[in-house]
């Protein structure tokens, strides 16, 4: 059971949502396609978050899940052989390490640490340029830990779930196979 206390800080919000992107290339982030057309279009239609919590199919960690706390998370080019124009992409969002801490003392169900070595990977960030460009808000991922069980990740996210009440958009990032040469 979680620690609802640990969102005492966090003011109550209306219910933000929760979304699931299949990010796809990389290169959605600088083409403009179908995708991420729609990832603007569902960017103008969303509230305002206090800040966004993104768990991406590129941040796997074993032993621990993680939660990055740093005030300025870098932008993370984890792919190869793109063209120039991609690795020039930086999205500057602030850190939510309030918001991260909280997180830290809400899960009960697996292990949880801080990290501030980490920072937005292309997972996070090539979909989140399209949805809020000007990267005002703030953000911050938490890492899948490879060694919890489908029922534990299924545990990890009902207590988050709460989070959505105090402002908090929950994105989910990912994809089904990664090997685009393929």
């Amino acid at each position: 059971m979680s620690n609802l206390s640990a969102l005492s800080p966090l003011p109550a919000t209306p219910r933000m949502p929760a979304l699931f992107v299949g990010h796809g290339t990389p290169m959605n982030a600088i083409e403009d396609n179908r995708f991420s057309q729609t990832w603007r279009e569902i960017g103008r239609t969303l509230p305002r978050p206090r800040a966004i919590l993104c768990v991406s199919a590129h941040w796997m960690t074993h032993g621990a899940t993680q939660v990055q706390i740093g005030r300025q998370p870098r932008t993370i080019h984890d792919f190869g052989g793109f063209p120039a124009e991609l690795y020039a992409q930086h999205y500057a969002a602030p850190g939510a390490p309030d918001v991260a801490e909280a997180v830290i003392g809400l899960v009960r169900s697996v292990a949880i640490r801080a990290d501030t070595a980490w920072g937005l990977d292309h997972g996070a960030w090539s979909i989140l340029i399209h949805l809020f460009p000007d990267a005002d808000i703030p953000t911050f991922q938490l890492s899948l830990d490879m060694a919890n069980s489908p029922a534990r990740h299924f545990d990890l996210a009902s207590e988050l779930k709460p989070l959505r009440d105090r402002g908090v958009l929950i994105v989910g990032s990912g994809n089904i196979v990664h090997n685009l040469r393929a």
